[in-house]
């Protein structure tokens, strides 16, 4: 046996550079095969996501809702990652939705089909075209539980989970790019492979007891050991080296014996460990119930004594107890301290009963002492109010006076609540809550004033806000990692809110759900609505001069007669919203989603419409003069009777567009008319230079000849 052993050895020094070079292919090899499987699976996501993306753009298909899977998974990614999740109603092209869940599945499908190759042949698809390969210490393939091991586990799950935690408690966090760069840093490292007996290896291969191999050599010695049917095919001389591999593995194996070869070599020590274990869980539940029956009867004794105590106030304000204002003003604030279900509960009734003036302002002061607590119950008694006022019909009588008094005083007290307590009340539910006026003949006059609060988390749903003011108010907070745009961000509700005439000036809405919510008339001049959803809002006549709008989804909202002069609605979306005589001037609309659009009359003099995508968009008797068109999409377009004086229309698409009565160049100004100076009229002409109006539709000869002039295309051009 010693001549085989030595005989190993100088051929092992003699070919020590030829292994080397060996091993640096195998490395290369092993990347290269290793980033084939990752492009694979990301192309058969991004390929469909990219076809996805377009087909939504188009304004050929019909729009959707998103896939509830696609948003379960939305969310799912954008918690960990900090990413601020889109919220509410969100409608795709139909298309759109099946390619996004074809890029869904198709990755973890082919992700998986890889894991199952490699567990069951020890190669993947482009392991195989790589000559790499995969097995275990028998040198057979590593079977699905090593593979998932291997991958699952150590390629991935504790690479990722290193980088997470560095990135997430560090500076780089928020910063996704530098999240992503950590962890293909780390992964990489993991897969150069540390140190061992066997030589190096990858973190992932020793975990699960794998090693990767060139597919073109023999195995390794120390992988035949348990090989038989390599031993029965191959020479004497291999025979030899095999044995002697079956011995250094036994040796390396008793050298390091694994977990259950000592559970069964100190069976003593085991069953020492297995009882303490389960003595020390024993004692950890005695211990833990112990804890819990006496939190248990301390809660029980205090709401008790609570008890007593309410008993005992209520005694002081009975009509009887011949008590004065004053001791009765005492009593109602020592309930207010008391700050439990019972005494809230007490409190909001007495506001709806009570009639004497110093009473009612001293419970609204001991409610406004319970805070955000007691807006429970105070929202139960206004919808219970509410439907009560509705059942009466709107004739005025003394019944609906009273509770109309009654329904003035719980407003004014929420009112009261949320101005106090700003900037605690996230998570506060006033959904479906009348905080507004009614629009009824003889409602309640009430005026909800919230300005320059912070109302960031409340839940407005379905709530009347009409004519409510909220200048200057933030109704979205950072959250608790005190950074803007993610997920734990603090966003208010105003989905399906009634806010006509309400007065948001200077507020800040951004990525506040607004769906379907009514702003008609409202004010919203300034206003940070940037990122916002306004799926079918109704914002006609409203004003949001200078309002951020960046980003924001108005998806068939209506802004008819809306003033958006100098807003900002760059990349915005507002596919088939309804923009009727709207002014627009000077407005940014670059990159937004104008398709099917309708601006029938509107004023769009100065805007910028670069990038934008007009398809079939109803620009007639539009003004655009001045107007930015560079490189905006116009197919099929209604630009009748629109004025496009001085408007730049270079690299804009407008294929099947019409252009029936559209003015390209004014005509000359009639000497007649000596108040109205206008200048040469090459000055205030359409720049068409190098735009394709061969697929127009309606070009006049003037307009021809305007096109022919000034560098555009048209196939009567000479």
């Amino acid at each position: 046996m010693t001549t085989p052993i030595v005989k190993r050895s100088n051929q092992s020094g003699q070919s020590k550079q030829p292994e080397r070079a060996s091993s640096l292919l195998l490395a290369s090899r092993r990347f290269a095969a290793w980033a084939a499987e990752i492009t694979l699976v990301v192309t058969s996501g991004l390929i469909p996501f990219g076809i996805g993306v377009y087909a939504n753009s188009r304004s050929d298909f019909n729009r959707v809702p998103l896939n509830p899977v696609l948003v379960v998974t939305e969310r799912a990614i954008a918690r960990p990652l900090a990413l601020p999740v889109s919220y509410g109603i969100r409608n795709v092209a139909w298309p759109t939705n099946i390619l996004w869940t074809i890029a869904l599945l198709a990755p973890v499908t082919l992700s998986w089909w890889q894991l199952y190759l490699l567990a069951k042949t020890g190669r993947t698809i482009p392991k195989r075209w790589l000559k790499v390969r995969v097995v275990n210490e028998q040198g057979k393939p590593p079977g699905l539980g090593a593979v998932v091991i291997r991958e699952g586990v150590g390629r991935w799950t504790v690479p990722i989970s290193i980088a997470y935690l560095l990135w997430r408690y560090s500076f780089a966090f928020p910063n996704l790019g530098l999240f992503t760069f950590l962890s293909l840093l780390i992964i990489v490292g993991e897969g150069i492979g540390l140190p061992s007996r066997r030589g190096r290896r990858a973190l992932h291969d020793q975990l699960a007891g794998t090693y990767t191999i060139d597919a073109t050599r023999p195995l390794p010695p120390s992988l035949l050991a348990n090989n038989k049917q390599a031993q029965s095919t191959d020479g004497n001389d291999e025979a030899e080296e095999w044995q002697e591999g079956e011995e250094l593995a036994a040796a390396q194996t008793n050298q390091s014996p694994n977990l259950w070869r000592r559970i069964q070599q100190n069976p003593n020590l085991t069953l020492f460990g297995v009882g303490l274990t389960s003595m020390t869980a024993v004692l950890a539940t005695l211990i833990g119930t112990q804890v819990y029956i006496q939190i248990q009867q301390s809660q029980r004794a205090t709401e008790k004594i609570n008890s007593d105590q309410f008993l005992e106030l209520v005694k002081q304000l009975a009509p009887n107890s011949g008590a004065t204002i004053e001791q009765r003003q005492s009593t109602i604030l020592a309930i207010g301290g008391l700050n439990d279900p019972e005494s809230i509960k007490f409190l909001a009734d007495l506001l709806a009963s009570e009639t004497n003036p110093s009473l009612l302002d001293t419970i609204q002061q001991a409610l406004t002492t319970v805070g955000p607590q007691a807006i429970p119950e105070l929202k139960k008694e206004n919808q219970s109010l509410v439907s009560e006022l509705e059942s009466m019909g709107s004739t005025a009588t003394q019944e609906r006076e009273l509770r109309q008094g009654w329904l003035q005083r719980n407003q004014r007290t929420i009112n009261k609540i949320l101005s106090v307590y700003s900037g605690k009340i996230e998570g506060v539910d006033l959904s479906r809550t009348q905080l507004g006026q009614s629009g009824t003949p003889g409602s309640s006059f009430f005026n909800l004033v919230l300005d320059n609060l912070d109302l960031s988390g409340v839940k407005f749903k379905s709530a009347n806000l009409n004519q409510a003011s909220f200048k200057g108010s933030r109704f979205r907070d950072v959250g608790e990692d005190g950074r803007w745009d993610t997920y734990d961000d603090a966003i208010a509700d105003l989905s399906q809110a009634q806010l006509q005439q309400a007065n948001l000036t200077d507020a800040n809405l951004s990525r506040v759900l607004m769906n379907r919510t009514d702003l008609s008339r409202a004010t919203l001049n300034r206003a940070n609505l940037s990122n916002a959803r306004l799926y079918e809002a109704k914002l006609n006549s409203a004003q949001l001069v200078g309002a951020d709008l960046r980003n924001a989804v108005l998806e068939k909202a209506s802004l008819t007669g809306a003033d958006l002069g100098d807003a900002k609605l760059n990349e915005a979306n507002l596919y088939a919203a309804r923009l009727g005589r709207a002014t627009a001037i000077g407005t940014q609309l670059s990159f937004a989603n104008l398709t099917n659009t309708d601006w029938q009359g509107a004023d769009l003099s100065g805007a910028y419409l670069d990038r934008a995508n007009l398809r079939n968009a109803n620009l007639g008797a539009t003004r655009l003069a001045g107007a930015v068109l560079r490189s905006a999409q116009m197919e099929n377009a209604n630009l009748q009777n629109a004025d496009l004086s001085l408007a730049d229309l270079r690299g804009a698409n407008v294929a099947g567009a019409d252009f029936k009565g559209a003015i390209l160049a004014p005509s000359k100004q009639d000497p007649a008319d000596q108040f109205v100076e206008t200048p040469d009229l090459g000055s205030v002409s359409a720049v068409v230079e190098g735009v394709d109006f061969s697929l127009a539709k309606n070009l006049d000869p003037k307009q021809v000849a305007y096109i022919c002039t000034q560098g555009g295309i048209h196939s009567s051009c000479p």
